[in-house]
Parts: structure tokens; sequence; C-alpha cells
């Protein structure tokens, strides 16, 4: 069933039209992603659609009965609600009576005769309505996303945690249509890891706008690109879509080879004047004419992040038994820098007074490239905040290399004066930029190598989309030559060209790497350890990758609740035994039988064999692979095979308690 019809969307941008003639449907339980470059207007499209912005031409049509909710890529709020509030602010006649019915049953113990009342009204209209299924669905999301204390104030809330707020007023609405902007944005790599979960098993159709790869690729069945105004279609996931345009554009190039090739013969034929009265002639000539305004295919201009390096001394950068905690109100007293929503973040630990950080050490040697790993909330900024010198340690200190040249890129950067265009802002820097090679480059020439050609050099950076913006940021942050980078969620608003660039460079940067992100392939990419930073304030080392460290913490949490289970059986089992005793033997446990025996034999021979392809498929998503097809079946395969092995398990476990 056809839930959207988007025909002939146009929207005019800054300088020329955004997108033109922009037609498209979604269909019922449909995953569809809309990708493109920076500033190519994928969140102007995402906003006509939700009825945000309103288009220049065409019409959006909703099926009636379908409904929409819609994630901004920087959700707006009321300061003053509550998280209850902000969740529960809908139309929807079940979530009114649901969140009442939630209200009432906080405080049952103390209700007055009035709300006893309707109390029992709301219980009528939840069986009536048979809406305990979708409470539970909706509990269960927010316990998921960690949202517990549905009083608290929106206004206190960190950046992480108000975009998984606004997430679950999503995702709670009782609609057929998630329009979803850079959803994973802010998120831990642990939320993104259930929203993609989610997202992949719901039968809501899905319209989305996302950076993440292995997100693309695990959750969409269609990608759109939007390039230069049109917007294409490529049925299947994003590694799907590489293989197309890949093929694509190499049938573009050998059709402009052979439509060149062809004109060469051409030219001298029409040179000579031939008489185009005759029908054939006449023909031939308009074929020509036709070839020669043929539009060749323009190929991205191709350009890397390169900039003269400062090498490391001896000593690079120490760090002493650094601590850190906050007292009580200090992210509601501060400001809104990144320090005051890292603390923000931290409220769950600053409530009891809890360390961010304790006492941690760290001698940092030559071209060590680390990823920092946390929840939402657990310090990751605040770690960077110190080592930076943005935020002093309550104890320990920082010590630095003299040759140590540190750059810090922001989570949120800042631009202090933002009338500025973006070349007056590069050349406030530099004027000429030096490259390994010896090359200088005018601050202009620089830009342009940077994806910022023409026009935009001289567009306020106010006009810049928020990609954009944060591309502008990194090369001036590049300019200056550094050898030790930290990065704090560097991805967040830039393209896939992008991202795949800034891999590149930091892959041969020799110097220190120090970086926070959520996007996995990112962080598998250019990190080969990781700080994890615990709830008490600790921090612990991993060797590896990203992915490598969440499939730990899954095999984790399996062997958690399967020892839970046997915990519980073995609990059951003893007070039935009790239970039994001095009954008759007949009710006791039967023992295997036969074909049962044989039947747990041969599991135990399963579970070696599947453990030991589980092995060779997690030595594989973490070699570095880049081709995504590869990725994509060894990840299928991978959640296949761990299912089967919870199944084999629980039956194993089952039998091994009656053998």
């Amino acid at each position: 069933m056809n839930l959207l019809s988007i025909k002939g969307l146009s929207k005019i941008g800054r300088e020329a039209p955004l997108f033109t003639d922009v037609t498209l449907g979604l269909d019922e339980g449909q995953k569809a992603a809309l990708i493109g470059k920076n500033g190519a207007g994928k969140s102007t499209l995402l906003n006509c659609v939700a009825g945000v912005l309103a288009p220049d031409a065409g019409n959006v049509v909703f099926n009636k009965e379908a409904g929409f909710s819609y994630l901004a890529q920087t959700p707006a709020f009321d300061g003053e609600d509550t998280i209850r509030g902000h969740i529960f602010k809908s139309d929807s006649p079940k979530l009114k009576v649901i969140n009442e019915y939630q209200s009432l049953c906080v405080n049952l113990g103390s209700l007055n005769q009035a709300q006893a009342e309707r109390y029992d009204a709301l219980e009528k209209k939840m069986n009536d309505g048979d809406l305990w299924n979708y409470e539970a669905q909706i509990s269960s999301i927010l316990s998921t996303l960690g949202i517990h204390d549905l009083e608290r104030k929106m206004k206190t809330l960190s950046g992480g945690m108000a975009k998984k707020v606004a997430l679950a007023q999503v995702l709670v609405e009782d609609t057929k249509i998630l329009l979803l902007d850079e959803p994973t944005n802010h998120l831990d790599i642990k939320t993104i890891y259930w929203l993609e979960d989610y997202l992949r098993n719901t039968s809501r159709a899905v319209f989305m706008v996302t950076h993440d790869r292995y997100f693309l690729d695990s959750v969409c069945s269609d990608i759109y690109e939007l390039e230069r105004g049109r917007l294409t279609l490529y049925h299947g996931n994003y590694s799907e879509y590489l293989e197309k345009k890949e093929k694509e554009i190499e049938i573009a190039k050998n059709t402009d080879r052979r439509i060149e090739s062809v004109l060469r013969f051409e030219r001298d034929w029409l040179l000579r004047g031939p008489c185009a009265r005759g029908t054939k002639a006449k023909a031939r000539i308009q074929r020509d004419q036709q070839l020669i305004a043929h539009e060749k295919f323009q190929e991205d201009k191709g350009f890397t992040f390169e900039t003269k390096e400062t090498r490391l001394g001896g000593k690079i950068l120490e760090l002493h038994r650094l601590s850190k905690k906050f007292p009580k109100g200090f992210a509601e007293a501060s400001g809104n820098g990144s320090q005051a929503q890292d603390a923000a973040a931290g409220n769950r630990l600053q409530a009891q007074e809890a360390p961010v950080l304790k006492d941690f050490s760290y001698t940092f040697s030559k071209g060590q490239k680390i990823g920092v790993f946390g929840d939402n909330g657990s310090g990751k900024t605040t770690l960077l905040n110190m080592i930076a010198g943005r935020l002093p340690p309550d104890s320990g200190n920082i010590v630095f290399g003299v040759n140590t040249h540190l750059a810090y890129y922001e989570q949120n950067p800042t631009f202090k004066d933002s009338s500025m265009t973006a070349l007056e802002y590069i050349e406030e820097a530099a004027e000429w930029i030096e490259l390994n090679d010896g090359r200088k480059l005018s601050a202009a020439l620089f830009l342009n190598e940077f994806g910022f050609e023409g026009k935009i050099q001289h567009s306020p950076v106010t006009a810049l989309s928020g990609g954009e913006k944060k591309r502008l940021y990194l090369v001036r942050l590049l300019i200056s030559n550094p050898n030790f980078i930290i990065l704090d969620e560097p991805t967040n608003d830039f393209d896939i060209w992008t991202m795949n660039i800034l891999e590149d460079f930091l892959a041969q940067f020799k110097g220190c790497l120090l970086v926070v992100s959520h996007d996995r392939y990112f962080m598998d990419k250019v990190c080969d350890t990781l700080f994890v930073l615990e709830d008490d304030g600790s921090v612990s080392g991993f060797v590896g990758k990203c992915s490598e460290y969440i499939e730990l913490l899954k095999e984790r949490e399996r062997e958690a609740k399967l020892s839970q289970a046997q915990d519980a059986r073995g609990q059951n089992g003893s007070q039935a035994q009790n239970g039994l005793q001095g009954q008759d033997t007949a009710a006791k446990p039967k023992k295997l039988s036969f074909k049962e025996q044989k039947e747990f034999a041969a599991l135990e021979a399963d579970i070696e064999k599947l453990e030991a392809r589980k092995a060779q498929l997690e030595a594989a998503l973490s070699s570095g692979e880049s081709d995504f097809a590869k990725i994509r079946a060894w990840n299928d395969e991978y959640q296949t095979l761990s299912a089967d092995l919870d199944a084999k398990y629980a039956r194993w476990d089952d039998l091994s308690s009656r053998a």
C-alpha cells in the first residue's frame, strides 16, 4: 500500500536550484535512505516532505490513514517541558490515554476519590482499546534508550540525551511513516545498534537521511541519491548502491569515449560542408548535433586532506592520575558550550557526586590512534576537554612534549564572526599554506582542494550547510600542521564522500590521534585501540576494533542471560525438589530418552563447529575489508549463526539439566 507520494518537488537554494522535479513514492514497510553531498539539499528535501518548509513547486501527499513522525537533525524543545511532556506531546488519542494512565500510576497509593475514579475509567479505556501491548512497547523503548526519570526537565539534558528523548517521541507515536534526519547523531554506539535492529524489523515505512554506512547497509532496501539537483533511485542496500554506481560511472565514461570517437570522424565530414538537402545527410547532421550537445559525465573532483606535518619528539603526551567529578547542579548552572553539555551528560553520575574520571594515567607513543568508547554521559568529551586544556582536572596533571602540536576538533564548533566568508575565515589563519611536498597554495586554491569551489568561497559562513561549516572548521585546524589530533564526533553532519577522504587522511597520518565517534565504520577504519570509560569513572583498554568490542559486549550479555537462566532453573529445581519430598517419585523430572541422549551428544559437536565459524566471521569482520558486499554477507551469516547458537545453547542447557 502506498503511504507517501511526492511529485514534481522543487526548491531554490542560495545560488541555484537545490533540486528540481523530485518524484518518489514510499510503500508500507519500505526502508529508504536519501544520500548526497553536504549542501546538496538532503535536509531541505526532508523538511519539505515533513511540511517544515514549503517547496517552490510540486506537492507531497500522505495516505490519510498513515500519519508520519518527523525527527529533525537538531530537534527543538521547550526547556521547561518534562521528558514526559515532550514525549507525549501528540494528538494521538491512544497516547493521551496511556500518558494519563501512567501519570496516575506513579502516585497510585495516594489518589483521591476523583483520581481513583479517573484511574478506573482509564483502565477501562486501556482494556477496551487493547492498549496494554502498545503501553508495553512504549515502556520497552524508553527503558532501552535509558529514559527513566520522565519528570526531569528538558533543559537539564545533554545533547545526546535530548536526541534520545526526541527519538523516543518519534518512535512511540502511532504512525506508519518515520521521517528521520541523521537519527544516529549524538547517540552512543550501543544505542545505534539497537535502533538499527528496531528499524530493520519494524513494519513502519522509513525515509531517512544518514551517513552511517553500516546503518545504511543493515536497514535500507532502497537508496535515493540527490546529486546536482536530480534524484536517482537505486534498489538495494548501500553495498548494492556502490556496485551499481560504479557500473553506471563506467558506462557513462565508455559512452563519452564512444561519442568522442564518432565525432572525430564526423567533424571532418561536417567541415567539408555536406549538402543537407538529402534526407540521409540531413538526418546525419541532426544526429551529429545531438552527439555534440550530449551532456558529458561529470566525475566528482577528488580532493585530499593534506598539510605539512610537524615531527613528534621523544615525549608526546603524558596523563598522570587524572580525576574529575562535578558537584550537584553544575550542568544547570553552566552555559551552552560543549563542557556544559558533557557535564549535563553525566547527570546520572553527578547526582551521586561520583567521578566521571578516576585516577587515569597514560603515556602516548608515536603513531597511536585511539578511540574513546562509552555510553552517553560517561565523560568522553570531559576527557578530551581536559587533554585540550579546556577543562581543568580536579587532580592529576597533563605533560606535553616540546614538539607536540595539538589540534582539537570540537563536537559543536563555533565561529566568532559568522558573517565572514569562507575564504576570509581561512585567510585569517593563513594566506598561504605549505604542503608536505613543499608546494605552497593560496587560501583560495587550498579551499578548492577541499571542495569549496567558486562562489561558495565568498558566501558567509551562516549560509553554509551544517556539514560545510564543519568541513571548513576542519580545514582551518589542519592548516596549523598538527601532529596530535583530537576529534570529538567528527562524522556528525559530514557526508559519506567527505568521510571517506577524512578516513584516508587519518589512515596515513603519522602523528597521534584520539577520537570520539558514534560511527562504527569510521572507528573501525581509523582506530586500533580503545579507551573504554566505565560507569565508576575508571578507564580500561581494549586492543582491537570498535566492532570487535561491540561483539565482545554482546557475547558477555548473552553469557549473562544464559547464566541467569541457569540460576533461575536451579532455584526452580531446588524449590520443586523441596516440594516433592515425601511425594511419589514419579513426579520427578524424567531422565533423557535414548533419542534425547543422541541429540545431546550431537548438540555439543554442533556448538563447537558454530563457535569455530563464529570466530572466523569475527576475524573477517575486523579485518578492515572495504568491500561492503562481503561485509554484508559476513554480517548476515554472523547474525543467523548467533541466533542459531543461542537456540542450541538453550536446548543444550535444558538437556544437560536432566542428563
